[in-house]
């Protein structure tokens, strides 16, 4: 793994974190899309077609029907890239005396 800061493949952002705020950078920097979104999509979508399938296909979808199936989306990228985080935490070194 290495030491916090690392550079990654592209040499010029870390990939791995010690503090929360390095963990919210990688984040938003959107270091953890590319594991990320391909799990969201596919448990997404099969959240979706099973707890509103029926309200889109009767046509009966509401503002929230599209909020429930945005976190559908959402929850499982977020879970997603806690794990990629997860992974990637080196423990802070401790302070010199």
């Amino acid at each position: 793994m290495g030491e916090p800061g690392d550079q990654g493949r592209s040499g010029n952002q870390p990939r791995t974190w010690s503090r929360p705020g390095e963990a919210v950078s990688l984040l938003l920097r959107g270091r953890t899309v590319r594991t990320a979104a391909p799990i969201a999509a596919v448990v997404g979508t099969l959240l979706s077609g099973i707890n509103q399938g029926g309200v889109l296909l009767d046509g009966d979808a509401s503002t929230l029907t599209w909020i429930r199936i945005a976190a559908n989306y959402l929850i499982p990228f977020l879970v997603a890239s806690t794990g990629y985080l997860a992974a990637r935490r080196v423990p802070p070194a401790p302070p010199q005396l």
